[in-house]
């Protein structure tokens, strides 16, 4: 069985109502054919690289899952280019040490508000001792 996941971004202009309509969609392309969705996560409302349909930002999606079928790539691909409101997508293979690191992200392994958190009260009590 092999792990692929798939970014696709979806158009702006979509509420996010539709845009979970559309994730919804795809995940369903995938269960009919009997993949296994792993986990989805919705980034959300992020600024891009450059423009794309005249357009400098987009609702970005991850879809990670299972399949022993590699014919259902094609099969989630033909549905991204026929919905109008896909932007952009990129579906890739998985390789061991991706899926542990994604496992390991997952479970908030690599969560960088907590090394923030403690850098900043460090630093704080380094200026409190100096000014003493």
């Amino acid at each position: 069985m092999s792990n692929y996941e798939t970014v696709f971004i979806l158009n702006p202009v979509l509420s996010e109502d539709q845009a979970k309509d559309a994730v919804e969609k795809f995940k369903k392309v995938l269960t009919k054919d009997k993949a296994e969705v792993i986990n989805v996560e919705q980034w959300g409302l992020k600024k891009m690289a450059y423009p794309i349909q005249n357009k400098s930002t987009g609702f970005y999606n991850l879809i990670e899952f299972a399949t022993e079928n590699t014919g259902i790539i094609n099969t989630l691909e033909t549905e991204f280019r026929r919905d109008e409101s896909v932007m952009r997508f990129l579906t890739t293979v998985l390789d061991k040490h991706a899926i542990a690191y994604n496992a390991r992200r997952r479970k908030g392994e690599f969560n960088r508000n907590k090394k923030t958190t403690t850098t900043t009260k460090t630093t704080t009590k380094k200026r409190e001792g100096a000014e003493a």
